[in-house]
């Protein structure tokens, strides 16, 4: 089955009822239709899926694998940022995902997006071929980020985090969680924005797992159209989070369906890029969905 054109070279019209993402020389929008980004995790100690000692040739043919079953964008990340999880050096990043970028260069017709708050891993990630961005300080945590990318014209995602991954699950709080992330998040946009980094290039993430409870985890997915409000795509990763073990039972290996579900939710609230470790099943289901909702023009491959 044919692919659906969600990141056709511009210049493309842009669908009136969808934010459009620009990345690159890409867009990555259409009605009814949510973009599959898929994981692939060159660290050790991923609180998921981290494999001590996992070769380049693994990773490629990860990556790989990722994009023959339907993922419409990667997400490179060289640092854990599981709960409790201690960050790593400037070189150790680089040496984990550049000579992967370096690998995948031409072989790959989708976008690439590198996980990382270093302005030097992203300004050599970009260097070698990434699109976009994916930072989970919300480009706050090096000076130099949002800079960097607004004068590079990278594809961004802002994301909300409360604290650091070493401290964010140790009693986080708010009085209002989602009118609280929301405000964050729209401030980061116009902050972006005053740096020259234009709306179209930016993605807002609310951060499910980052600094929040199970109950704010499920506050942030029952309002996702609180952020499509915003007027930037919304990207949701609930793939395999801790609270989706609290709901099932199920240990992290096990937690595809619940992720898939939960991916859905969001998406029918607005949410138009989803993260996950497992694409197929998340492919199939947003195939059959995009049917059901009237859509199966833009939502079938």
């Amino acid at each position: 089955m044919s692919r659906i054109d969600l990141t056709t070279t511009l210049p493309r019209p842009i669908p009136e009822d969808r934010s459009p993402w620009i990345v690159g020389d890409r867009i990555i929008s259409a009605p009814g239709r949510a973009a599959v980004m898929g994981i692939v995790n060159v660290t050790p100690d991923s609180f998921s899926d981290g494999r001590p000692g996992r070769s380049l040739d693994a990773s490629i043919e990860h990556a790989l694998r990722l994009v023959s079953e339907g993922a419409d964008l990667l997400d490179i990340g060289g640092e854990s940022t599981r709960p409790g999880s201690a960050g790593v050096s400037l070189d150790e990043e680089l040496s984990r995902v550049i000579p992967l970028l370096d690998a995948l260069r031409g072989r790959l017709n989708v976008p690439i997006s590198v996980d990382t708050s270093k302005a030097e891993v992203a300004r050599r990630a970009l260097d070698a071929g990434a699109a976009i961005i994916n930072d989970i300080t919300g480009l706050a945590g090096d000076p130099e980020m949002a800079s960097l990318c607004a004068a590079r014209g990278a594809g961004v995602v802002v994301m909300h985090m409360q604290g650091t991954p070493s401290t964010m699950q140790v009693s986080p709080h708010y009085d209002d969680v989602v009118a609280e992330v929301r405000g964050y998040l729209a401030g980061r946009i116009d902050y972006l924005m005053g740096l020259g980094l234009p709306r179209e290039r930016i993605a807002v993430d609310p951060g499910l797992g980052f600094g929040k409870t199970f109950e704010q985890n499920l506050d942030l997915l029952r309002q996702t159209s609180r952020f499509a409000s915003l007027g930037c795509p919304v990207l949701v990763g609930t793939s395999r989070k801790g609270f989706l073990g609290t709901l099932t039972g199920r240990p992290v290996s096990e937690r595809a369906a619940a992720t898939v579900a939960s991916s859905l939710a969001a998406i029918a609230r607005g949410a138009q890029i989803v993260r996950v470790h497992d694409v197929g099943p998340m492919v199939d289901a947003i195939k059959v969905w995009a049917a059901i909702e009237g859509h199966v023009g833009e939502g079938s491959r």
